[in-house]
């Protein structure tokens, strides 16, 4: 398939596919002509890499990483090494602690919120309805 066709099925911008490329973290076939052509592998590919970008790992850890797993469901290839699982775990370890410190942050936002309702807080968008 095309860049183009791959950007729709996968809902990523051409630009970042090209990226993507850059990095290393996508490969693509070239026609004689140049045009880039990308396999069926290559949406679970993409689909992957932006699951790993979302967890906020970075491009360079992705391409450590991508080549330890298997695109179609991320699970570990043949070729992947202990040195991946401590990598994934400190990952994980890293989110962990993200998701924590945003469970602290609400809590205080949800403390504010009760407080200034109590204290007869009009909020504004309630009044505009």
């Amino acid at each position: 398939m095309r860049i183009g066709e791959l950007a729709r099925r996968t809902g990523v911008s051409e630009r970042s596919l090209r990226y993507y490329e850059t990095q290393g973290l996508l490969r693509a076939e070239r026609t004689p002509g140049g045009q880039r052509h990308y396999g069926e592998w290559a949406v679970d590919r993409v689909i992957r890499v932006q699951a790993l970008y979302a967890a906020g790992l970075n491009s360079g850890r992705i391409a450590q990483l991508l080549p330890c797993m298997r695109d179609a469901d991320g699970a570990p290839s043949e070729i992947a090494t202990g040195k991946l699982v401590d990598d994934l775990t400190a990952e994980r370890d890293r989110i962990d602690r993200m998701i924590n410190d945003l469970v602290r942050s609400r809590e205080v936002l949800d403390e504010v919120i009760d407080t200034a309702r109590a204290a007869g807080v009009r909020v504004v968008s309630e009044s505009r309805r």
